[in-house]
């Protein structure tokens, strides 16, 4: 460093951070950024809350489980507020300072997502039981709960999903990010994802953001739902939020390594092979693999 001035170098990484990713109204350095710390934990205690048996306290009576949950919920859901608000500050689409009328509605956010955790744990309990009724290893859906990746990323998607379906900024795809970095598994928050869902094993999944799944269908790891191909604007740019991605009907199973591309369907009961690569529909009740003549697999995805 001795050649190297220090200060030159800060300058120059403020300068180029001063305007960086402008577009939209949105420059970072001029409005704060949600915490991913802070999520982190306020999903670990959401999650808490959700199984406390499982992450919260395992040996309490009755009365302590629910000063435990209504406590862990009461510091989750104010965390949880607080970013939210940082979220919609910094996704406000005026310029300067963010309108009070976006700020207000964290308070609402939260609420309608605190009403939505019971259904959560609803459809999360049949996710543990599709695990534990689909992995010959399982001992108890309590063990898929604790211990399984799949089981992990799905938690937090539901999670993520509903407060994407509420259009808050940033937040549900920080909460995706972090079950990705600690399970392998990628699921963007707006993919709609029935009941009774299993990904086993898990590590490599892939389900893009327009993805429609029905209920209980099974994937393995490496299993990809991606977009062929997406149009775009005058500028070339791509244009937002268009269906890409397939649509995976009930009963369907996809094996490891199969890619899935493109705005196609997936029909109820079909059986995906491992290392399939498939960008045409097939109908219910297919069974597509690596030796599928691509004749027949053109013919099953045209119907006839």
């Amino acid at each position: 460093m001795s050649d190297v001035s220090l200060a030159a170098i800060v300058d120059a990484l403020c300068v180029a951070n001063a305007g960086l990713l402008r577009g939209g109204g949105r420059r970072l350095g001029r409005r704060a950024l949600p915490s991913r710390e802070a999520l982190a934990k306020i999903v670990g205690d959401l999650r808490a809350a959700i199984f406390p048996w499982h992450f919260g306290v395992s040996d309490v009576s009755s009365e302590g489980l629910s000063y435990f949950v209504g406590r862990t919920l009461d510091s989750a859901l104010g965390g949880l507020e607080e970013q939210i608000r940082v979220g919609l500050r910094f996704g406000c689409e005026h310029e300067g300072e963010a309108c009070d009328e976006c700020v207000a509605r964290a308070p609402e956010i939260t609420r309608t997502l605190a009403s939505r955790l019971p259904r959560i744990r609803a459809i999360l309990e049949t996710d543990a039981r599709a695990a534990y009724d689909g992995d010959p290893a399982a001992t108890s859906p309590d063990e898929a709960v604790f211990s399984y990746a799949g089981m992990t990323a799905i938690t937090y998607h539901r999670i993520a999903h509903e407060l994407h379906a509420l259009a808050v900024p940033l937040i549900p795809r920080i909460i995706a990010e972090l079950a990705h970095a600690s399970t392998g598994i990628d699921i963007h928050p707006g993919a709609i994802i029935g009941g009774s869902f299993f990904i086993d094993h898990g590590t490599g999944v892939v389900i893009g953001e327009t993805c429609r799944i029905g209920d209980r269908v099974r994937l393995y790891q490496g299993v990809t739902l991606g977009s062929r191909s997406f149009p775009t604007d005058e500028q070339g740019h791509p244009l937002k939020g268009l269906p890409r991605h397939p649509i995976v009907e009930d009963d369907v199973v996809i094996y490891a390594g199969a890619t899935v591309l493109g705005r196609i369907t997936i029909g109820r009961g079909a059986s995906i092979g491992g290392n399939v690569w498939l960008a045409q529909s097939v109908p219910p009740g297919a069974q597509i693999t690596q030796a599928t003549p691509r004749s027949e697999t053109f013919l099953a995805g045209a119907g006839i």
